[in-house]
Protein backbone atom coordinates (compact mmCIF):
# COMPACT_ATOMS: atom_id res chain seq x y z
CA UNK A 1 0.00 0.00 0.00
CA UNK A 2 0.89 3.47 -1.44
CA UNK A 3 0.32 6.36 1.74
CA UNK A 4 -0.26 10.02 0.98
CA UNK A 5 -1.07 10.99 4.34
CA UNK A 6 -2.04 14.75 4.54
CA UNK A 7 -3.43 17.54 7.02
CA UNK A 8 -5.90 19.18 4.76
CA UNK A 9 -6.46 17.33 1.98
CA UNK A 10 -4.79 17.50 -1.90
CA UNK A 11 -4.44 21.37 -1.00
CA UNK A 12 -1.99 22.51 -3.37
CA UNK A 13 0.23 21.13 -6.86
CA UNK A 14 3.09 19.85 -4.61
CA UNK A 15 0.62 17.29 -2.98
CA UNK A 16 -1.37 16.94 -5.82
CA UNK A 17 1.86 16.13 -7.76
CA UNK A 18 2.71 13.30 -5.29
CA UNK A 19 -0.72 11.85 -5.76
CA UNK A 20 -0.38 11.61 -9.28
CA UNK A 21 3.46 10.01 -9.03
CA UNK A 22 1.95 7.47 -6.95
CA UNK A 23 -1.06 6.43 -8.82
CA UNK A 24 1.17 6.42 -12.30
CA UNK A 25 -1.91 7.60 -14.03
CA UNK A 26 -4.12 10.68 -14.31
CA UNK A 27 -7.15 11.77 -11.81
CA UNK A 28 -9.53 11.06 -14.39
CA UNK A 29 -9.04 7.88 -15.28
CA UNK A 30 -8.13 6.43 -11.58
CA UNK A 31 -10.96 4.61 -9.66
CA UNK A 32 -11.91 5.66 -5.97
CA UNK A 33 -13.75 4.39 -2.83
CA UNK A 34 -14.32 7.20 -0.29
CA UNK A 35 -14.00 6.11 3.13
CA UNK A 36 -16.43 8.09 5.54
CA UNK A 37 -15.77 6.24 8.28
CA UNK A 38 -14.17 7.71 10.92
CA UNK A 39 -16.63 10.49 10.67
CA UNK A 40 -18.94 8.44 12.45
CA UNK A 41 -16.51 7.93 15.41
CA UNK A 42 -16.36 12.09 16.24
CA UNK A 43 -18.15 13.24 17.91
CA UNK A 44 -19.12 16.92 16.08
CA UNK A 45 -19.60 15.20 13.14
CA UNK A 46 -23.01 15.29 11.94
CA UNK A 47 -24.80 13.24 8.66
CA UNK A 48 -24.78 16.48 7.03
CA UNK A 49 -20.98 16.40 7.45
CA UNK A 50 -20.78 12.91 6.37
CA UNK A 51 -22.82 13.97 3.39
CA UNK A 52 -20.40 16.97 1.88
CA UNK A 53 -17.42 15.09 2.35
CA UNK A 54 -18.89 12.16 0.08
CA UNK A 55 -20.35 14.93 -2.28
CA UNK A 56 -17.51 16.68 -2.55
CA UNK A 57 -18.73 19.75 -0.37
CA UNK A 58 -15.59 20.67 1.42
CA UNK A 59 -13.64 22.67 -0.74
CA UNK A 60 -11.02 23.99 1.71
CA UNK A 61 -10.00 19.99 1.93
CA UNK A 62 -10.15 18.56 -1.21
CA UNK A 63 -10.67 14.67 -2.29
CA UNK A 64 -13.72 13.29 -3.82
CA UNK A 65 -14.12 16.17 -5.62
CA UNK A 66 -10.84 16.19 -8.08
CA UNK A 67 -12.35 14.82 -10.88
CA UNK A 68 -11.93 11.10 -10.44
CA UNK A 69 -13.07 8.53 -13.04
CA UNK A 70 -15.46 7.03 -10.44
CA UNK A 71 -16.20 6.97 -6.57
CA UNK A 72 -17.68 4.49 -4.48
CA UNK A 73 -18.47 4.29 -0.87
CA UNK A 74 -16.78 1.83 1.51
CA UNK A 75 -18.10 2.42 4.58
CA UNK A 76 -16.31 0.16 7.02
CA UNK A 77 -18.77 -0.90 9.70
CA UNK A 78 -20.76 -2.57 6.87
CA UNK A 79 -18.03 -4.90 5.74
CA UNK A 80 -18.35 -7.62 8.49
CA UNK A 81 -21.96 -8.38 7.17
CA UNK A 82 -21.18 -8.85 3.67
CA UNK A 83 -19.65 -11.90 1.85
CA UNK A 84 -15.46 -11.28 1.90
CA UNK A 85 -15.43 -12.00 -1.73
CA UNK A 86 -18.04 -9.55 -2.57
CA UNK A 87 -16.51 -6.61 -0.98
CA UNK A 88 -13.07 -7.19 -1.39
CA UNK A 89 -13.69 -7.43 -5.60
CA UNK A 90 -14.41 -3.59 -4.82
CA UNK A 91 -11.20 -3.01 -3.10
CA UNK A 92 -9.29 -4.85 -5.35
CA UNK A 93 -10.70 -3.13 -8.48
CA UNK A 94 -10.12 0.64 -6.92
CA UNK A 95 -6.86 2.83 -7.27
CA UNK A 96 -7.25 4.90 -4.29
CA UNK A 97 -8.62 4.97 -1.35
CA UNK A 98 -10.18 8.38 0.31
CA UNK A 99 -10.27 8.54 3.77
CA UNK A 100 -11.93 11.00 5.66
CA UNK A 101 -11.07 12.79 8.72
CA UNK A 102 -12.78 12.53 11.83
CA UNK A 103 -11.81 9.95 15.07
CA UNK A 104 -8.55 8.19 13.88
CA UNK A 105 -8.85 5.29 16.47
CA UNK A 106 -12.55 4.55 15.76
CA UNK A 107 -11.05 4.13 12.03
CA UNK A 108 -8.07 2.10 12.98
CA UNK A 109 -10.82 -0.10 14.51
CA UNK A 110 -12.69 -0.50 11.93
CA UNK A 111 -9.78 -1.12 9.27
CA UNK A 112 -9.16 -4.21 11.67
CA UNK A 113 -12.26 -5.27 12.61
CA UNK A 114 -13.79 -5.14 9.45
CA UNK A 115 -11.33 -7.53 7.62
CA UNK A 116 -10.01 -4.32 5.44
CA UNK A 117 -6.20 -4.53 7.16
CA UNK A 118 -5.37 -7.89 6.57
CA UNK A 119 -5.70 -7.06 3.04
CA UNK A 120 -3.06 -4.19 2.72
CA UNK A 121 -0.22 -6.79 2.45
CA UNK A 122 -1.89 -7.15 -0.60
CA UNK A 123 -3.00 -3.96 -1.79
CA UNK A 124 0.88 -2.79 -3.15
CA UNK A 125 -0.46 -0.61 -6.00
CA UNK A 126 -3.10 0.79 -4.12
CA UNK A 127 -3.11 4.77 -3.01
CA UNK A 128 -4.40 5.26 0.54
CA UNK A 129 -4.62 8.85 0.28
CA UNK A 130 -5.85 10.14 4.15
CA UNK A 131 -7.21 13.80 5.04
CA UNK A 132 -6.38 14.63 8.60
CA UNK A 133 -7.48 11.18 10.96
CA UNK A 134 -7.29 9.27 7.71
CA UNK A 135 -3.83 10.05 8.11
CA UNK A 136 -3.73 9.64 12.22
CA UNK A 137 -4.83 6.17 11.80
CA UNK A 138 -1.66 4.87 9.85
CA UNK A 139 0.56 6.03 13.20
CA UNK A 140 1.37 3.77 15.80
CA UNK A 141 0.21 5.86 18.37
CA UNK A 142 -2.05 9.28 17.97
CA UNK A 143 -1.28 10.91 21.66
CA UNK A 144 -3.99 11.07 24.25
CA UNK A 145 -4.99 14.95 23.19
CA UNK A 146 -6.62 13.14 19.92
CA UNK A 147 -8.92 10.74 21.65
CA UNK A 148 -12.67 10.74 21.46
CA UNK A 149 -13.72 7.28 20.67
CA UNK A 150 -12.09 4.75 22.86
CA UNK A 151 -11.00 1.68 21.81
CA UNK A 152 -11.93 -1.15 23.63
CA UNK A 153 -8.25 -1.36 24.74
CA UNK A 154 -8.52 2.14 26.13
CA UNK A 155 -5.11 2.80 24.41
CA UNK A 156 -3.88 5.62 21.78
CA UNK A 157 -3.01 2.57 19.53
CA UNK A 158 -3.70 3.05 15.75
CA UNK A 159 -2.72 1.08 13.14
CA UNK A 160 1.40 1.55 13.08
CA UNK A 161 1.94 1.00 9.49
CA UNK A 162 4.40 4.31 10.12
CA UNK A 163 6.22 4.51 12.47
CA UNK A 164 5.93 8.24 13.51
CA UNK A 165 2.76 10.48 14.83
CA UNK A 166 0.70 13.08 13.38
CA UNK A 167 -0.55 16.73 15.02
CA UNK A 168 -2.47 17.70 12.17
CA UNK A 169 -4.03 21.24 11.07
CA UNK A 170 -0.94 23.13 12.41
CA UNK A 171 -1.92 27.37 13.44
CA UNK A 172 -5.21 26.36 11.95
CA UNK A 173 -7.69 29.81 12.55
CA UNK A 174 -10.41 27.54 13.36
CA UNK A 175 -8.66 25.48 15.71
CA UNK A 176 -7.11 28.29 18.11
CA UNK A 177 -5.08 25.26 20.32
CA UNK A 178 -3.78 23.56 17.45
CA UNK A 179 -0.39 25.62 17.96
CA UNK A 180 2.92 24.82 17.98
CA UNK A 181 3.35 24.76 21.94
CA UNK A 182 0.37 22.34 22.18
CA UNK A 183 2.41 20.31 18.99
CA UNK A 184 5.38 19.98 21.53
CA UNK A 185 3.76 19.03 24.46
CA UNK A 186 1.73 16.37 22.78
CA UNK A 187 5.14 15.03 20.99
CA UNK A 188 6.95 15.26 24.39
CA UNK A 189 4.17 12.21 25.79
CA UNK A 190 5.11 10.19 22.40
CA UNK A 191 7.91 7.09 22.41
CA UNK A 192 9.20 7.86 18.84
CA UNK A 193 8.97 10.26 15.99
CA UNK A 194 6.34 12.97 15.81
CA UNK A 195 5.60 15.53 12.95
CA UNK A 196 3.40 18.42 13.79
CA UNK A 197 2.21 19.97 9.84
CA UNK A 198 0.18 22.45 8.60
CA UNK A 199 -2.66 22.00 6.18
CA UNK A 200 -0.47 22.43 2.89
CA UNK A 201 2.04 19.52 4.44
CA UNK A 202 1.50 16.00 3.59
CA UNK A 203 3.51 12.65 3.75
CA UNK A 204 4.61 10.49 1.09
CA UNK A 205 5.61 6.77 2.35
CA UNK A 206 6.74 4.03 -0.18
CA UNK A 207 8.53 0.76 0.69
CA UNK A 208 9.09 2.13 3.87
CA UNK A 209 10.33 5.51 2.49
CA UNK A 210 8.94 8.33 3.73
CA UNK A 211 9.17 11.98 2.50
CA UNK A 212 7.59 15.53 3.45
CA UNK A 213 5.54 17.23 0.81
CA UNK A 214 5.15 20.90 2.21
CA UNK A 215 3.96 24.05 0.63
CA UNK A 216 3.82 25.65 4.66
CA UNK A 217 4.91 24.47 7.34
CA UNK A 218 6.25 21.28 9.41
CA UNK A 219 8.18 20.34 12.42
CA UNK A 220 9.84 17.34 13.05
CA UNK A 221 9.38 16.91 17.41
CA UNK A 222 10.59 13.91 18.22
CA UNK A 223 13.23 11.08 17.52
Amino acid sequence: MKLLLTSGGIKNASIRSALLDMLGKPIEDANALAIPTAMYGHPRVKPTGVYSFLSGGYPGTPMVELGWKSVGVLELTALPSLEPERWQTWVREADVFLAAGGDALYLAHWVRESGLFDLFPTLGDKVWAGLSGGSMAMAPRIGQEFMGWKPPTGEDRALGLVDFSIFPHLEHPDLPSNTLAAAEEWAAKLPGPAYAVDDDTAFTVLDGKVEVISEGQWYKLGE
